[in-house]
């Protein structure tokens, strides 16, 4: 399978936890769905501590995976959300 676009997109979504509304990280999407998966290259700035839990409320939010031969966070349904 194909890598994901090196560039990658240059629309940037906020990405927040479900739970206490802290921000997680600043993420480079493409397209116009649902926040899947974010892959670990295109993340702009990262306020988490622990990977894939929330600073704040310490909730597990995502797990770390291989997308595509890729490093990724695959979110869990309804953890995040993203402005």
């Amino acid at each position: 399978m194909a890598k994901p676009n090196k560039k990658g997109p240059t629309k940037t979504v906020d990405v927040y936890c479900g739970n206490c509304k802290t921000q997680l990280f600043k993420y480079r999407k493409g397209g116009k769905g649902a926040l899947v998966k974010c892959f670990k290259e295109r993340i702009t700035t990262d306020f988490t501590t622990k990977a894939c839990h929330c600073p704040e409320c310490d909730t597990e939010f995502a797990r770390d995976t291989l997308v595509r031969g890729t490093p990724a966070f695959k979110m869990i349904g309804g953890k995040v959300f993203a402005k």
